[in-house]
């Protein structure tokens, strides 16, 4: 039981994280926003992200407190920050309160991995599979909301993920922390987070993680810009669904990660998807000449294999690390993956303009780095 109420948890906490995407040409109508904007709407959140991902985690609050109340918390200051976005009145406000929501998502992203680890340590990769899995369908989610209009409010829609964050908020809070972790979260010391990379296997994870993050946001961001020049015929409530799709997509993969895992390990699962990712991100320039469908179709499977292996990336780090510096050690390696994916986000969608399509061999070196990171050696990985 656990197991599913930490994923849906997870899933509701996180529709947080692309709302302004999603109702980005209300935005644009109402703020005279012009195209490259929202490079800083989602730039914000992952800044965000990475400046409360540092804090956790390299304070070891997340495994000296209790995580749930940690978790809960987060979810209340997520969605009061979403819920006042329309009243933001332009970009910088807005940027502001991105901002704030980063933040949030930082003790909901990486807290509920831990929370996850602590109910499941037996089942970690399946675990993080079913959770990663939902915070994809999370990320697709406000796709969702605006398709449905709510009325043909773009605002029904930045509400509605506010209340989906309120509603993980008190799940978690209810659930509670698991009584094994509660018994040995003391053990851990201030500013413990770091100390995770004396550890050779937690590295390697780490460092895979890393390029996995140089690709993933950066094409979650693009996909509504890729689908509207594949199908340009579509219209904003097609689009939106759409977009849904190719994210949501994700979701499923990571669960038939997950529990492919179980026979593969998830190290092999992990390179499955850098391998198919480095060989989409190789293609797409390629692909001008097909119909559109089988442009979207490929960007499904591109979906897919940029976010099969991603659970597993957290399960090698936490089979790395000692018990008392999991929360820690994952919320530090979550803050410099999304460090990298602002980064990426910062250069590469102002590019799209210009190079269009061939904004994707940008993004190729990612997946490679992860490749070279799982490759050697293999005592790393024995257990995984």
């Amino acid at each position: 039981m656990p197991i599913v109420w930490i994923a849906l948890a997870e899933l509701f906490g996180t529709a947080l994280w692309f709302t302004p995407n999603a109702v980005i040409g209300d935005l644009e109508r109402e703020w005279m926003l012009a195209a490259h904007d929202l490079g800083w709407l989602t730039g914000a959140v992952q800044v965000g992200f990475l400046l409360g991902t540092l804090t956790i985690g390299l304070s070891g609050i997340a495994d000296r407190r209790d995580a749930s109340r940690l978790f809960a918390a987060c979810c209340l200051l997520g969605a009061l920050s979403n819920a006042a976005l329309p009243w933001a009145g332009g970009l910088w406000p807005a940027v502001a309160l991105r901002l704030i929501t980063g933040m949030a998502l930082a003790g909901i992203y990486p807290v509920g991995m831990k929370l996850m680890v602590g109910w499941e340590p037996q089942r970690a990769g399946l675990g993080l599979a079913w959770l990663v899995g939902m915070l994809v369908v999370g990320t697709a989610l406000p796709h969702l909301l605006a398709g449905l209009s709510f009325g043909g409010s773009w605002r029904g829609a930045l509400w509605s993920a506010s209340l989906l964050a309120l509603v993980a908020g008190a799940m978690i809070w209810r659930l509670g922390e698991a009584p094994s972790v509660s018994k040995t979260s003391r053990e851990t010391p201030h500013w413990a987070g770091p100390s995770a990379f004396r550890i050779a296997g937690f590295r390697r994870a780490a460092s895979a993680y890393f390029g996995h993050m140089w690709e993933l946001y950066t094409l979650w961001a693009l996909i509504p810009l890729l689908l509207a020049t594949a199908l340009p015929a579509l219209t904003q409530t097609q689009l939106a669904f759409g977009s849904f799709a190719l994210i949501a997509i994700g979701g499923p993969g990571c669960w038939l990660g997950g529990w492919l895992s179980l026979r593969l390990g998830s190290r092999r699962i992990a390179q499955l998807g850098l391998s198919g990712s480095a060989v989409c991100c190789l293609l797409y320039p390629w692909l001008g000449g097909m119909s559109g469908l089988w442009v979207a179709l490929f960007l499904a499977l591109w979906s897919l294999l940029a976010v099969i292996d991603s659970p597993h990336f957290s399960a090698l780090s936490t089979r790395a690390c000692p018990a008392s510096l999991v929360g820690s050690a994952l919320t530090l390696q979550n803050a410099i993956g999304f460090a990298i994916s602002a980064g990426s986000l910062a250069w590469l969608l102002p590019t799209w303009s210009s190079l269009g399509p061939w904004v994707a061999w940008l993004m190729l070196p990612g997946p490679l780095l992860g490749l070279w990171a799982l490759a050697l050696p293999r005592k790393d990985f024995a257990r995984s």
